[in-house]
Order: C-alpha cells, then sequence, then structure tokens
C-alpha cells in the first residue's frame, strides 16, 4: 500500500515546499505525483495533506507519514549503497561524524593509518554535528559517532578508545602560568573563550565552575582552535582544552596547561555506532585502532 515513491514524494514536498517543485526534482510530472498521492490517500482513507491557499498542509496522518520517510529513507538508500558496493566487490565507505570540535585533531591521526591498513574502505569525516550525532546515527547519516559525552540508548554502543584530561590553558606570562592547579574561585576574573557549544555541555562549567557557583568575568566563543590559542597567548583570555592537543602547540605558541582542581577532570573519547553493525569487520577494525597508543604527541599526560 505504502510505496517508497510515496514516502520521496512527501519528503521531496516538505523540503521543496511545493508540488511543482518537489515533481522537477523526483523527474516526475505534477499530475503523476498528485495522482500518486491522491490513490495513497484513497488507499488510507485518510487525507495527507490539505491545501491552503497556494500551500498545502499536512494532515495529522501526514505528520506521522512524514516522520516515516524521514527514518526509513536514509536507511533504505544506505542499503542500496552498501549493496551496490558489494556487488563491486567494495567495502564500502565509513562514514564519522563529530560532536567533539578538538577531537577532529586527534581523528586525523586515526584516518591515516586505517587508511593504509584498509584500502578498500574509504572514509568520510562529517563535522557539522554538535550534539544531534545520536539522531545521525539512529537515522543512518554516519556510521560511527565520536564523542567524549555518550547518551547510551538502546539499538547504539558506545565504547571508549582514548582517555585525556581537560586543562586550563593560559599564555605563559599570565599571573597562574607557574601554578601547579587551579581553583575555580580564581577564574571569576576572566575571559573563558571556548568553542561555541551549550554551557552545560561544557566540562570546564559543569565539572568545575558551576559546582562552585562561579561564573566567568565574561565568555567569549571562537570556532578555530588556532586562533583560540593566539587569543589564549596574547593574554585575551584562558580556554579549557585536552592536554594532549594543547602540548602539541606548547612548543609553537606561549601557552601552558594547567590542572583544574586538584585531581584534574580525566575525560574519555567514545566511538558510537548502531549495535547491528558494530561487528562489521572494517568498522570493528576501526575502533580497534583507535585504542592503540598513536604517538606520544597524543598520550594523555598524568
Amino acid at each position: 500500500m505504502i510505496e517508497r515513491m510515496h514516502l520521496a514524494i512527501l519528503r521531496e514536498v516538505d523540503r521543496q515546499g511545493s508540488l511543482t517543485a518537489a515533481a522537477s526534482v523526483l523527474c516526475l510530472t505534477q499530475s503523476a505525483l498528485s495522482h500518486a498521492m491522491k490513490k495513497l490517500e484513497q488507499a488510507l482513507g485518510t487525507d495527507i495533506w490539505l491545501r491552503e491557499g497556494r500551500g498545502l498542509r499536512l494532515t495529522q496522518a501526514g505528520r506521522y507519514l512524514l516522520e516515516v520517510a524521514n527514518r526509513l529513507l536514509p536507511q533504505l538508500d544506505r542499503a542500496e549503497e552498501r549493496l551496490r558496493q558489494y556487488a563491486q566487490g567494495e567495502r564500502g565507505t565509513l562514514r564519522i561524524g563529530m560532536e567533539c570540535h578538538p577531537c577532529y585533531q586527534w581523528l586525523l591521526k586515526v584516518v591515516s593509518p586505517y587508511l593504509a591498513r584498509w584500502p578498500d574502505v574509504d572514509v568520510d569525516v562529517r563535522q557539522k554535528f554538535q550534539f544531534g550525532g545520536i539522531g545521525a546515527l539512529f537515522g543512518y547519516e554516519i556510521d560511527l559517532l565520536v564523542t567524549p559525552d555518550p547518551l547510551y540508548k538502546p539499538g547504539l554502543r558506545f565504547e571508549p578508545v582514548f582517555d585525556y584530561e581537560q586543562v586550563l590553558v593560559v599564555s605563559r606570562h599570565h599571573a597562574l602560568a607557574s601554578a601547579t592547579h587551579v581553583e575555580p574561585e580564581q577564574l571569576g576574573r576572566e575571559v573563558l573563550i571556548s568553542y561555541p557549544v551549550e554551557t552545560d555541555r561544557l566540562d570546564i562549567y559543569n565539572q568545575f565552575l558551576q559546582p562552585a557557583g562561579i561564573s566567568p568575568k565574561r565568555h567569549k566563543v571562537i570556532e578555530t582552535t588556532d586562533i583560540m590559542l593566539q587569543m589564549v597567548a596574547s593574554g585575551r583570555g584562558v580556554a579549557a582544552l585536552p592536554r594532549w592537543l594543547v602540548q602539541e602547540y606548547v612548543g609553537k605558541m606561549e601557552v601552558v596547561p594547567i590542572r583544574l582542581g586538584p585531581t584534574g577532570i580525566a575525560k574519555q573519547i567514545f566511538l558510537g555506532a548502531r549495535e547491528a553493525e558494530i561487528g562489521i569487520d572494517y568498522l570493528r577494525a576501526f575502533i580497534d585502532l583507535a585504542r592503540q597508543p598513536l604517538s606520544t604527541a597524543i598520550e594523555p599526560s598524568s
């Protein structure tokens, strides 16, 4: 009764905003598109959408069917792609989503040896996921999610692959540069620089400042690591980053890592995948490779 074309029409009308534009994208005539959906409505016994002037408004049934389309069509597309790859003797493409800004530089150190070991697997890294990676896994947009903050859901599995310490980064000329560690109260007078992430997802806030009831003097957002550390080196603020990442810049910039609190903040990088696919050989190999020490440049310092 419900065919893939019905779902594709519904999704494309939602994307394009009109029957005419959707028909063009799907290489159909508008009359053929309308006829297909009218037959579906008659078979289901309910309207999918209602006309309002020149536009369309989805009914409750239509909104539900659109949710089904957005969930199922990516899975079908992915299944067809993987079967085509099998038919051509390829292993496929490993699509990796990033929920962690600084993790990209860590990931590059894993991707290089992985590509050398798996020449018949392509790697596609997508950095657009701030904290929407779970939906991307469920929606078959990605195959692996790199995150320091896993959300355990039925059907997904997260495995820790790398331990690190979150530290404060200050200019070498900062008054705190020689300290063995910092307390939350010492940051009340500082400009805190971070990636564009909600403060309740930043470790410096939820594990250090907020429990002590402290707020920084000002919070500034910068997207790129290089610019962030240049701002820190010039005394424009302080930042919180993984120690392994900071160590890569210590010899290049006038910056110093300092422990957050007397015991520090311990973190892990996790790789998440759909549970049904965790055993795929080239996906499993990536997770296993990510667990191996890559170089002293990224090993966490004590």
